[in-house]
């Protein structure tokens, strides 16, 4: 999600789980081969497995910044067909890509062509004025024809004229039904489903009804401890067992070194007020963090973790 799966992010998220693959910011294939935004590439090598998500419509421009993240260790390449903002429209890739699938697909073509990991597609049910029930299927099987075979589906429309992005997220009604009907006429693809998925619960019953996989955004987020520090162990089978505040001890000196090198302590703690949520002393940890890791130490992290019980 952009402006908050930064690396600072991802890092927390790890801590928390060693399964689930995590995502970065999209990152547009412009940036990276005209404007020489590398630095959003860089990761710790704690965040494996991860994928690089791109924006772009330049098949060549498009393979050349997937060379880049290659060459940076990612696990994967995943290009970003679902972002409804308005900065995302003006270039022509996003959502607005889904009306031009054989775009797509040439740009997948070429970005597989070019690089030796996993080349995916995350998309939405359609855009605007399109029935999914046509245009969905066609559309898969232009990527899945150029060599895509796992893809993450939105399972909302994106309404690219009259809702903000962030109406995008909410009002357009979800269709997990048609998810459920693409992977019924695409058995051979790996079909995630993404859109309004709120617990590991309501992850669990998709998967046991052969959807392949869940991707969690914002609740992963707003819940980390809720949703991710379980998920190793319900989704996964893997008996790992940690607490919220292992966590925070865990991420302390990780936070003790950015500092060091410069770093605000609220450019991480930012991505951690949610750790808490619903526990106890979970307004004091949020409060403590707000007020003041903007111009504190890394000492104010424990006296956060003080308030909770």
């Amino acid at each position: 999600m952009m402006d908050w799966t930064d690396r600072h992010c991802r890092y927390f998220h790890r801590t928390l789980s060693k399964n689930v693959l995590l995502y970065t910011e999209m990152v547009t294939s412009p940036a990276l081969i005209k404007g020489n935004a590398t630095y959003l590439l860089e990761f710790d090598k704690s965040e494996h497995p991860i994928a690089l998500q791109l924006g772009g419509s330049d098949p060549n421009e498009l393979a050349k910044a997937a060379v880049i993240g290659s060459k940076y260790g990612y696990d994967e390449i995943n290009l970003n067909v679902g972002c409804p903002s308005d900065r995302v429209q003006s270039g022509t890739f996003g959502a607005v890509l889904m009306k031009t699938p054989e775009v797509v697909a040439k740009c997948c073509k070429e970005m597989i062509d070019a690089v030796d990991i996993e080349v995916t597609v995350k998309c939405r049910v359609g855009v605007d004025q399109q029935d999914p029930n046509e245009t969905l299927p066609k559309f898969l099987e232009y990527i899945s024809n150029a060599g895509v075979t796992r893809v993450i589906i939105h399972a909302r429309k994106a309404i690219l004229s009259g809702l903000s992005p962030k109406q995008n997220r909410n009002v357009p009604p979800l269709n997990y039904e048609i998810v459920y009907r693409m992977k019924e006429l695409f058995p051979n693809l790996h079909i995630s489903l993404n859109g309004g998925i709120q617990s590991l619960q309501e992850a669990k019953v998709h998967l046991d009804n052969g959807i392949d996989g869940i991707m969690i955004g914002r609740a992963a987020y707003q819940k980390p401890g809720e949703i991710l520090i379980d998920v190793d162990n319900y989704i996964f089978n893997d008996k790992i067992q940690t607490s919220e505040k292992d966590v925070v001890k865990k991420m302390v000196p990780y936070i003790e070194s950015q500092y060091k090198n410069g770093n605000k302590v609220s450019k991480i703690t930012r991505h951690m007020l949610g750790l808490f949520s619903g526990q106890p002393g979970a307004k004091g940890w949020r409060k403590i963090l707000s007020e003041n890791a903007h111009s504190a130490g890394p000492e104010v992290v424990l006296r956060a973790l003080s308030e909770v019980n």
